[in-house]
């Protein structure tokens, strides 16, 4: 069996743009027919235009993939890593690498007839526990207008993570503070006011009063703020109990993060924007994680995910995939989370349908909080072409 061709599609997803404005898919082909398809959590939208995506995906198909075995995907895997990062992770690359990582498991597990955690070593479950971001599924506003309601309607908030807890999620999560997108000032990590922490406090109390026990709270800061805004943050956060603050600090500092961690008693979620074991070492060497979160479109792929998870369960982290991004990504993550016995939850875009749905051939299954893991070979999905047509970038 041989790599034959690579088709990248560059997607603007519609409103309310759940899981991001731009989703970046990988259509993997082989010489006997058979079929794979991938997907990076790298947006590229924030690097130029989408036409470089399709440039980039090309090029290392030529040289990297064309011709090859795809059962040698851990060894492509590996090729692909020295020859595009010089053998020093990269999220950027980790992130083309893994469109392509997850689309050669894909062909594997159709080649064998096998959902990939049956390759990856069997299952643990068939209930994926999930969380989701507060989406206000009634403001027809979409993303950015919900995001912003965050700021100053704390009882909004509270009802809407109710209602969501209501659905059957025993988890939520928001940013409490203000998201910059990279490139506006000020740059990351500021310091915030004290209007600001009062407005985060009333916001994670006002959800803790309207949920009680029956959920989880996740905090998410998008690694925005200082070390000392995190100290101060969780102070006035660990009255709630709250199951993690994630990214605490930008993550590119994992000792930093080790001593913030060390000074609450709020778990640190982080992980998502690093990419391989190798990153993933040195944060749980610093004490840094409780709960790591690869995102299998931008850590190496399911290679380096279960790598990841490996090195985690040694540590005592447990796994919380992230997932930004399309119904590719989705499935790599779900393929993982079954497999290793480490997991505690994966994020979920609301309840993994929606625009999901209009692309896939067949709809991921919900149910009481839970993505249910079926027996279909590969990732378990497959999108659609004639779907995917109208909504290319």
């Amino acid at each position: 069996m041989k790599l034959t061709k690579a088709t990248p599609y560059a997607i603007r997803t519609p409103p309310p743009n759940y899981g991001g404005y731009y989703w970046y898919f990988v259509k993997l082909e082989t010489d006997d027919g058979l079929v794979g398809w991938g997907e990076t959590a790298v947006l590229f939208s924030l690097y130029g235009h989408e036409r470089a995506f399709e440039s980039l995906v090309e090029g290392v198909f030529k040289r990297y993939l064309n011709g090859r075995d795809p059962m040698n995907r851990d060894a492509l895997n590996k090729t692909m890593y020295a020859g595009l990062s010089s053998q020093h992770t990269d999220y950027f690359v980790g992130g083309i690498i893994s469109a392509f990582d997850i689309a050669m498991w894909d062909i594997c597990g159709k080649h064998f007839g096998a959902p990939v955690a049956d390759l990856l070593g069997g299952r643990y479950r068939d209930r994926i526990r999930t969380y989701t971001y507060l989406y206000d599924t009634e403001d027809e506003g979409g993303l950015a207008a919900s995001a912003s309601n965050w700021q100053n309607n704390p009882k909004r908030v509270g009802e809407v993570a109710a209602k969501l807890v209501d659905e059957g999620f025993t988890a939520v999560k928001l940013d409490p503070l203000y998201y910059t997108l990279p490139g506006v000032l000020p740059l990351s990590p500021w310091e915030i006011t004290m209007e600001e922490y009062d407005r985060a406090e009333r916001t994670i109390e006002a959800i803790r009063s309207a949920v009680g026990n029956r959920a989880d709270i996740c905090i998410g800061t998008h690694g925005q703020i200082t070390p000392s805004v995190s100290r101060r943050l969780a102070k006035r956060l660990e009255p709630y109990d709250p199951l993690w603050l994630e990214e605490p600090c930008p993550p590119e500092n994992f000792e930093e993060m080790g001593r913030i961690a060390a000074s609450t008693s709020i778990p640190i979620a982080t992980g998502e924007r690093l990419a391989y074991v190798h990153d993933f070492q040195k944060l749980f060497a610093a004490g840094a994680c409780h709960f790591a979160q690869p995102d299998m479109g931008s850590c190496g792929g399911i290679t380096a995910g279960k790598q990841i998870a490996a090195l985690a369960e040694a540590s005592y982290v447990l796994m919380a995939p992230h997932v930004w991004g399309g119904p590719v990504i989705t499935a790599a993550a779900m393929q993982l989370d079954v497999n290793v016995p480490n997991f505690l939850i994966q994020e979920s875009i609301y309840k993994s349908r929606g625009f999901f749905d209009e692309i896939v051939k067949d709809p991921f299954t919900w149910e009481d909080g839970d993505l249910i893991f079926d027996d279909r070979p590969g990732i378990g999905i497959e999108l659609d072409e004639t779907k995917l047509e109208p909504y290319r970038a």
